[in-house]
C-alpha cells in the first residue's frame, strides 16, 4: 500500500493508454501482423528517428489521429515503403486500441481525482493538451505537462519538478506512475519521488526500478496501491 501521499503521475504513452506496451512495441507488432517482419535494430532506429522528427514540429492542435499517421509515415519513408494504405491500416489499428485503454483508465482516473491532484507528464511533441482533450481524459487530471512546452524531457528531474509544483506539492508526497525504466522510474527517482513500474502484461517476475517498489502488470492494479 502507497499511504501519505498528495498527488499522483501519469505518463500517456505506453501507460494511460496501453498498460505497459511503449509506442514502439506496439507499433512493431502491428506492422509484423502486416507481414512485415524487421529486424528489432533497424525498426528501433527507424521509430526514433520518425519520433525525434515530430518532436516541436506539429502544431499544438495536431489530433492524435494524425499524429500517429505523421509517425507511421515517417517509418514508412526509412523503410522505402510507399503504401499509404499500410499507414492508414496500422494506425486504424493502433487508435482503436489505445481508445479502448484509454476509456477503460478514465474511470480509474476519475476514482484517483478525488483523493489525490493528478497529472499526466509525457514526452511529447507540443500537442498533448489536443490529444488527451480528444481522447477525454483531460476533465480527470488537474495538470498537464507536454516536455516540448518546457524544455525539458524525462528523465530529467527537473519536469518532475515543474508537475509537482503546479499541482502544489512537494516532490516526497508525489508518486509517478509510468512504463519506463529509464524515463519514468530513473527520472522520478532522481527527482525525489516515490515510483510505480507498469511493466506490462506477462512479466510476473519483473525487478522494480529500486528495491521494495511496486511493479504492476496493468493501470488498473494501481487501485489495489492507493486504495
Amino acid at each position: 500500500m502507497l499511504t501519505g501521499y498528495r498527488a499522483v503521475l501519469f505518463d500517456f504513452g505506453g501507460t494511460l493508454d496501453a498498460d505497459g506496451l511503449p509506442w514502439k512495441e506496439r507499433v512493431s507488432r502491428l506492422y509484423r501482423e502486416e507481414g512485415l517482419v524487421i529486424p528489432p535494430q533497424r525498426f528501433d532506429a527507424l521509430f526514433y528517428a520518425a519520433d525525434d522528427a515530430l518532436v516541436g514540429a506539429v502544431p499544438s492542435t495536431l489530433s492524435f489521429q494524425e499524429t500517429v499517421f505523421r509517425l507511421l509515415a515517417g517509418i514508412n519513408r526509412g523503410l522505402d515503403i510507399r503504401d499509404d494504405a499500410l499507414v492508414g491500416r496500422i494506425a486504424t489499428r493502433f487508435l482503436e486500441r489505445a481508445s479502448r485503454t484509454l476509456r477503460r483508465n478514465a474511470s480509474l482516473l476519475a476514482a484517483l481525482r478525488r483523493r489525490y491532484r493528478l497529472a499526466i507528464v509525457s514526452n511529447f511533441y507540443g500537442n498533448l493538451a489536443t490529444v488527451c482533450a480528444e481522447c477525454e481524459v483531460s476533465e480527470f487530471v488537474d495538470v498537464l505537462i507536454d516536455s516540448e512546452d518546457i524544455g525539458c524531457r524525462k528523465p530529467d528531474p527537473r519536469i518532475f519538478h515543474v508537475a509537482a509544483a503546479a499541482l502544489g506539492v512537494e516532490p516526497a508526497e508525489t508518486v509517478m506512475v509510468g512504463d519506463s525504466l529509464p524515463r519514468d522510474m530513473a527520472g522520478a527517482r532522481a527527482a525525489g519521488m516515490r515510483h510505480v513500474w507498469v511493466a506490462g502484461p506477462g512479466v510476473p517476475r519483473a525487478q522494480p526500478c529500486c528495491p521494495g517498489d511496486p511493479v504492476i502488470q496493468a493501470l488498473a492494479d494501481l487501485g489495489k496501491l492507493l486504495a
